[in-house]
């Protein structure tokens, strides 16, 4: 699977993710995944539709398998929650009671900071079809709702999990701007490169007539140099527009490269070119 080390260490902390009566195997290994990719191992499941163990979970969840194998079922919401010291409720519709309404991005920090205090935390995730009842929201401390299109406000199951389970990762970020791996290390062109560069596709371009009339040479020769040195190629970048420059004068339309010798290769004898 792309992206999977099984060398580097395996984060498997945070708040517990409980899907109340997930109905498809496909969403619950979704989930696994999602929660995965994010750190988060812990899934409670209330009363799945289809039992449990869950074949499709198992193949939707990509080599998810800590997820999965960990996975716990209960038959009530309530026995779920009994060992946990604060849950949120993800809900998209305003709800009548006066729970705190919380953005991902807060929830996650308040998770976050129960979490290194000790506490047991969850995040409560309803049905696929209409989520969470107001009996079930009751049994959660706050709400976390998520800032979608208000018109078209609904989200997949392993979709919401996602953006949580992503708002977590971010949370434990020392700098939220890194990212797990950086470009290739190139050496800027030295300015000599960048001449030879120049001299390589004027010549080029003098060949076929570029700079006509003869005149305007002088000014066309700037505005090339102009629009090649607005900024700083790296040496890598100098030989592959070398390389291109030196394909094209080499090789023509008519003639591209492997079928004829190139323009500058000597003419061997008997060489007979109308049968290319």
């Amino acid at each position: 699977m792309a992206g999977t080390n099984s060398e580097r260490k395996l984060l498997t902390e945070g708040p517990v993710i409980i899907l109340v009566e997930p109905q498809m195997g496909e969403n619950i290994g979704m989930v696994a995944r999602a929660m995965a990719n994010f750190g988060l191992a812990e899934l409670r499941l209330v009363n799945p539709r289809d039992g449990w163990p869950n074949e499709k979970a198992q193949a939707a969840a990509s080599k998810a398998d800590h997820v999965i194998e960990g996975t716990k079922v209960f038959e009530t919401l309530e026995q779920a929650v009994a060992d946990l010291n604060f849950v949120y409720a993800t809900t998209a519709r305003e709800r009548d009671g006066f729970k705190p309404v919380r953005s991902p991005v807060v929830a996650a920090e308040t998770l976050r900071a129960k979490f290194r205090s000790g506490e047991g935390t969850g995040i409560l995730f309803g049905r696929e079809r209409w989520g969470l009842t107001n009996e079930e929201v009751a049994l959660a401390d706050e709400i976390v709702t998520f800032p979608v299109n208000p018109a078209f406000a609904s989200l997949n199951i392993a979709q919401a999990v996602l953006l949580m389970s992503y708002e977590w990762m971010k949370s434990g970020m020392e700098d939220t701007g890194a990212v797990p791996f950086q470009a290739t290390s190139q050496t800027q062109s030295t300015k000599e490169q960048l001449f030879g560069l120049f001299d390589q596709l004027e010549e080029a371009l003098e060949a076929r007539n570029y700079f006509h009339p003869a005149g305007k040479k002088p000014k066309m020769v700037d505005n090339l140099r102009a629009v090649l040195s607005r900024r700083a190629f790296t040496e890598q970048e100098i030989s592959v527009l070398r390389g291109v420059i030196s394909s094209l004068d080499r090789f023509s339309r008519k003639y591209p490269r492997g079928s004829r010798p190139p323009a500058d290769a000597k003419e061997q004898p008997n060489d007979d070119i109308s049968g290319q």
